[in-house]
């Protein structure tokens, strides 16, 4: 099978009679485990379940949501790999007109709040249907009380908004299995990990946090329970928690245990086309399918904690690596396809240099509640070593038909500065051999107050590494640059500090910025709570955060204008 089916002809010339699973996603289908629908339909069709994949579906007609006919275990629905507010709109509130994962790259195929709309129009079809489940991002993101930045609201768990009867949270790799088996043998799913779900009463065993109506009504309340929350993300640590929402509680049971690295090569081996399906093909080219097609992903989670970031709620913060053996056969595997000229985009993860290595404590015991692995400083638990990724890019570099090798992910300097047996090593490595003219890295500030409340290192650890980067391009013969990511408009940053921000890397860097963007309030990050709470949420101390969307762009301004 080349592609997942997403017409009846599809379904009829696989001899199916019917689909016991359809998935929805606000993302068109690109057959890469880099989209998430995609991956989750090829695990399911992997252990013989009858899968089919409904893109971008209109939902003003019932034209693409009936196509498939109706499921018989469950409906799956996503946005796709972001929340569909952030696809839809920058961080000033103004429409995107482009999406690099719609056919064409207009963005007119994806609705805002794509999964509560998605869900709504199974329901105005399908009456009396087979569960509806919700995951991705959004879901995830959104699955306890939280606060939303383009409505400026407290809302509920996006379950009870649509009005759906499972979220899957997280990586579901594997419980989504665990779900499809409960359901295909009619037994109950309620105690699966990685599943919420409503219930009239809250379950004894599990941490009752502050309700909608307390988090809605009084922000010291709404921090209370986003500590809860985060603190119970970890597999191995967390509990189960019970939210009341209006008369009705939500129940999210503790996250799934990782997957073992033979879980995750075994997912990863699955049969990708590497191909934008031919029914959505047809209307356009799909831009974001070039950075993907030849990139390969080495790990899943991140423990750098960003305050801005969600990937810690969502991935987990404990690394899951990919056996190196995995990861040669998937580059070996794109030198036999016709259309690869040698040039793999990207070799990483969230973090590329997480690859390979983990805190010994933590695998074991879980999070540590009071600190993290590397956030402002890193814990001396961690042993950073950037020796596994290196063997891997000299490698994927030696494989015949392999011509360069690009490290694009964004790569954590800290940990190559804390690295005294192999940092320099692998500075070298990407000096000669990974960089396509200039690496990018995310500082995001130079100033101490505001990256405290980011949760980045110093500028003294930036400094340090640019110094050898520089040094060792020189010595290598190569004109080679960073490119610096920086963050406007953060919570407690003000014009003065962007203009501090302005003179350290006109003086200091000696560039002017491009790449600065506007502060977006996503749901579940710590950032996020302090834009609406205006409080640091450890300290309860007030902070300033700037709301004016002219005054967040001026932000911008001071750091960007030559």
């Amino acid at each position: 099978m080349d592609f997942i089916p997403t017409t009846p002809q599809e379904v009829k010339n696989l001899g199916w009679n019917n689909l016991e699973i359809i998935l929805i996603s606000g993302d068109t289908y690109v057959d890469t485990y880099y989209n998430g629908v995609a991956l989750i339909a090829r695990v399911l069709l992997d252990k013989g379940y009858r899968v089919g994949i409904i893109a971008q579906p209109d939902i003003t007609t019932p034209k693409d949501i009936t196509r498939l006919g109706e499921p018989t275990l469950f409906w799956g629905v996503s946005s796709g790999l972001v929340d569909s507010m952030v696809a839809n709109y920058t961080a000033t509130k103004k429409f995107r007109k482009s999406d690099d994962f719609t056919p064409g790259g207009v963005n007119n195929r994806r609705p805002d709040r794509a999964v509560i709309k998605y869900s709504n129009l199974i329901r105005q079809y399908y009456k009396n249907t087979s569960p509806i489940v919700l995951g991705g991002i959004e879901a995830s993101l959104r699955r306890v009380v939280h606060y939303d930045y383009w409505s400026n609201k407290i809302r509920k768990s996006v379950l009870f908004d649509a009005k759906a009867d499972i979220l899957m949270y997280g990586m579901a790799d594997s419980s989504i299995l665990e779900l499809a088996s409960a359901l295909k043998n009619s037994e109950d799913y309620h105690d699966i990990k990685g599943v919420s779900y409503i219930a009239k009463e809250p379950k004894d065993e599990y941490i009752t946090i502050e309700s909608f109506d307390e988090c809605k009504n009084d922000k010291i309340k709404f921090i209370k329970m986003f500590h809860k929350f985060y603190l119970n993300n970890d597999p191995i640590t967390a509990k189960g928690l019970n939210q009341l929402h209006d008369n009705r509680y939500l129940i999210q049971n503790p996250p799934p245990l990782s997957q073992t690295q033979q879980q995750l090569d075994h997912i990863y081996s699955l049969p990708f086309t590497r191909k934008t399906h031919p029914y959505y093909a047809k209307d356009g080219k799909v831009k974001g399918l070039e950075t993907i097609k030849y990139s390969i992903t080495t790990h899943q989670g991140c423990y750098g904690e960003c305050n801005f970031c969600a990937i810690s709620v969502h991935q987990g913060t404990t690394i899951r690596s990919r056996s190196h053996k995995s990861i040669i056969e998937e580059a070996k595997d794109f030198t036999k396809d016709r259309d690869f000229k040698g040039i793999i985009s990207d070799v990483g993860g969230a973090t590329a240099n997480m690859y390979g290595f983990e805190c010994d404590k933590k695998q074991k015991l879980g999070d540590c509640d009071d600190k993290a692995c590397a956030g402002t400083t890193m814990c001396k638990a961690l042993k950073p070593t950037h020796k596994p990724q290196i063997n891997l890019l000299q490698d994927i570099r030696n494989i015949g038909g392999i011509k360069k090798v690009f490290v694009n992910s964004g790569i954590r300097y800290d940990l190559i500065n804390e690295d005294k047996q192999y940092g320099d090593a692998y500075i070298q490595e990407i000096v000669n051999h990974h960089v396509s003219g200039q690496l990018k890295i995310a500082p995001e500030h130079s100033e101490t107050n505001i990256l405290k409340m980011m949760g980045k290192p110093d500028k003294e650890s930036l400094l340090q590494f640019k110094k050898k980067f520089e040094q060792m391009s020189k010595n290598s013969g190569k004109k080679q640059f960073l490119t610096y990511y920086m963050i406007a408009a953060h919570p407690a940053s003000t014009d003065e500090d962007m203009k501090k921000l302005k003179q350290f890397t006109s003086s200091t860097l000696h560039l002017n910025p491009e790449q600065v963007q506007v502060f977006t309030p996503t749901p579940s990050t710590y950032s996020t709570l302090m834009y609406y709470t205006e409080l640091d949420p450890w300290s309860l101390e007030k902070i300033f955060v700037e709301k004016d969307p002219i005054k967040k762009q001026r932000q911008k301004d001071i750091v960007t204008k030559k």
